[in-house]
C-alpha cells in the first residue's frame, strides 16, 4: 500500500513539473501579493501592527492554498480516473493527493513567510511556534481542500463550488491558526496555546478520518 501511495505521489509530481504554469502562477500570486501589501502601508508609515501582519499573512496564505488544491481532480480526465479506479484504492487515491497537497503547502507556505517577512519585516518572536503552527496550517488546508476539492468536482461550476463548500469548513481552522501565530508573535508561552494546538489537531486528525472513510462513495460515484 505505500508502495503504491509513493508511486501516485510521484505521478502528482511528474504532472506538476509537465504544467509548471500553474505552479508558476500562484508563485507569482504571492509574491504580487505581498509586494502590494508592501505598496499599500510603505506609504503610512507605523500602520502595519503586528495585528495586521498576522491577518495579511493567513489571507495570503488561504487563498494561496485554494487555487494550489482547487486543480487536485479537475485536471483529472474522466478516462484518467478510471484507469485509476482499475490500479488503486480510494484510501490509497485520497491519501497520495493529501501528502502531495501538504508538501506543496508546505513550500508555498515557507516562501510565502520568507517572501513576506523580507519585504514586510518579521515582527514573530517565538519563530519555533509560529513554524509548528504553519507545519499544522499546511496540512489542516491541504486535507480540508482536497476532499472538497473531489466534491466540487462531480459538478459542473467547480470553482464556484469549491470556495462556497470550503468557507465554513476552514474557517474554525483559520481561527485557531490565527491565535496561535498571535501568540508566538507576542512571544507568549508555549502553554498559553496548548489548547488551540491540541484544537488543531483534533480539526486535522477529524478531516483524515472523515476523508478516508467518505472518499470511496465519492469516487464510486
Amino acid at each position: 500500500m505505500l508502495k503504491q501511495i509513493g508511486v501516485l505521489m510521484e505521478k502528482e509530481f511528474r504532472l506538476e513539473w509537465r504544467q509548471r504554469y500553474a505552479l508558476n502562477g500562484i508563485l507569482l500570486y504571492i509574491v504580487s501579493t505581498v509586494f502590494v501589501c508592501y505598496l499599500c502601508f510603505s506609504m503610512r508609515r507605523n500602520q502595519l501592527t503586528p495585528m495586521v501582519w498576522n491577518a495579511l499573512f493567513w489571507i495570503i496564505l488561504l487563498f494561496t492554498a485554494i487555487n494550489a488544491i482547487a486543480k487536485s481532480f479537475v485536471q483529472e480526465r474522466a478516462g484518467r480516473l478510471l484507469y485509476y479506479y482499475t490500479l488503486a484504492s480510494p484510501q490509497q487515491i485520497i491519501v497520495s493527493k493529501i501528502l502531495y497537497n501538504t508538501v506543496l503547502m508546505l513550500g508555498l507556505a515557507a516562501l510565502g513567510f520568507i517572501v513576506y517577512a523580507f519585504v514586510l519585516g518579521n515582527p514573530v518572536q517565538d519563530l519555533l511556534l509560529f513554524v509548528a503552527n504553519l507545519l499544522l496550517g499546511a496540512l489542516g488546508f491541504a486535507a480540508t481542500l482536497t476532499l472538497i476539492a473531489g466534491i466540487a468536482s462531480k459538478a459542473e461550476n467547480s470553482a464556484t463550488l469549491m470556495a462556497v463548500l470550503s468557507f465554513p469548513v476552514v474557517l474554525p481552522l483559520l481561527l485557531m491558526l490565527i491565535r496561535v501565530s498571535k501568540n508566538a508573535l507576542d512571544g507568549l508561552d508555549r502553554s498559553v496555546s496548548t489548547d488551540e494546538i491540541l484544537t488543531l489537531l483534533a480539526i486535522d486528525a477529524i478531516v483524515l478520518a472523515v476523508s478516508w472513510m467518505l472518499f470511496p462513495f465519492l469516487w464510486r460515484s
